[in-house]
């Protein structure tokens, strides 16, 4: 292993660290632990500290310890959106459960109002929200992932999930309590601040019929699961639709589907969606990515723009 490797590579967790996190979680806090099981690509290699918080005390607790040991953090959802590098993440690695899961649905007045915690998976949201006549809902269908990270890069098709938020509420370091905040929504990224962790989110439709609304999701569902890759793991999306194209259309025309680097493949179905066909690494998928930008951009002079998010340190495994 090179020096650079292993500086990279090497925990920033003091002992102090690494006793003060099971103080406050208990066994909620583990170390050096694996990422590859907690991302859909399923790779990702080990954070210095992973730590489960069931509840915003939990949450504000692990922040007031990153802000006064300036300890870095980063918050893991269900990993649908994110390639982990093979060396892992240094710092604390957050998952949020418990209370974080939980949706409610309340109808007043003609509008289904759906409040869910940042952990809530889509599917589950969605689906309570259609039970309730949501209009609108099924443009959410079939995303993966949780509320929070939904919200954060504003995810959904023909209607994305900013056109639906009525209350953010947040927590940071610098502001460890949970609180309201003002949020704008643009393509694939709003204005939420680096440092902010989504704790909760209510969602606001209009009522429709629920007969209607449910079938129009089953279709969606139906239509999303015939086309897209579900059976070997993946990110889903990997880069964003240029203005007035498809990104998938564009990898295609380029000749990129059915490219391999290592256990990455460019989806044979989806041209926009890279699998993982066995054993691949972050590497393997992060040569991928950029050999089908370069190639989008040599064939049209179109930049495709990354919709996943690379995290982590990335080095080669036999380094490790």
């Amino acid at each position: 292993m090179s020096a650079t490797t292993a500086s990279a590579t090497a925990s920033l967790l003091a002992d102090g660290d690494r006793q003060a996190l099971p103080a406050i979680l208990g066994v909620r806090a583990r170390f050096d632990e694996s990422l590859a099981p907690f991302t859909s690509w399923k790779i990702g290699g080990p954070a210095d500290a992973l730590v489960q918080c069931h509840s915003e005390a939990d949450v504000a607790a692990v922040m007031r310890l990153c802000f006064a040991r300036k300890l870095p953090w980063f918050v893991l959802g269900s990993g649908s959106n994110l390639l982990v590098g093979d060396g892992g993440m240094r710092g604390i690695v957050i998952r949020l459960g418990g209370a974080f899961a939980e949706v409610t649905v309340n109808v007043e007045a003609g509008a289904v109002f759906v409040q869910a915690g940042a952990s809530a998976g889509m599917a589950a949201m969605t689906a309570k929200a259609a039970s309730a006549g949501a209009l609108g809902v099924g443009s959410l269908a079939g995303i993966p992932g949780t509320a929070g990270g939904s919200l954060r890069m504003n995810a959904g098709t023909d209607r994305e999930m900013g056109d639906f938020v009525h209350e953010v509420w947040v927590q940071s370091p610098s502001r460890p309590e949970p609180h309201a905040v003002s949020v704008q929504y643009y393509y694939r990224h709003t204005t939420l601040a680096r440092d902010a962790i989504v704790s909760r989110v209510t969602l606001r439709f209009e009522r429709g019929d629920v007969a209607a609304v449910r079938e129009e999701m089953q279709q969606r569902l139906v239509r999303r699961k015939s086309t897209q890759p579900i059976a070997l793991p993946n990110a889903g999306s990997c880069f964003r639709n240029p203005p007035g194209d498809k990104a998938a259309r564009l990898i295609e025309a380029a000749g990129a589907k059915g490219w391999r680097a290592g256990g990455a493949e460019v989806s044979p179905l989806h041209a926009n969606f890279i699998n993982n066909t066995g054993g691949a690494s972050a590497k393997d998928v992060a040569t991928l990515l950029a050999r089908v930008r370069r190639a989008v951009n040599d064939r049209f002079g179109v930049e495709l723009q990354l919709e996943v998010h690379l995290v982590g340190v990335f080095v080669d495994r036999e380094e490790e």
